[in-house]
């Protein structure tokens, strides 16, 4: 995986909408920079793998609480 991804390569890793990352972006849950004159937007892999790892903690976390998921 390439050090900077795209939102369109992180939509198809996530298996979500462009427009989800985005949302993802702009709430603070996805870290990310923009690039370049026309600020493009750019998320680190780390960052995406930190963000699916606080995913499964929430998950394990609801699980454990009896939540439905």
């Amino acid at each position: 995986m390439a050090r900077f991804l795209t939102i369109a390569d992180v939509a198809e890793y996530l298996n979500v909408s462009a427009g989800q990352v985005r949302t993802l972006i702009k709430n603070g849950e996805l870290p990310a920079i923009q690039v370049g004159g026309r600020g493009q937007w750019r998320i680190e892999d780390s960052q995406l793998a930190d963000y699916v790892e606080r995913g499964y903690e929430t998950t394990r976390r609801k699980i454990a609480a009896g939540e439905d998921i």
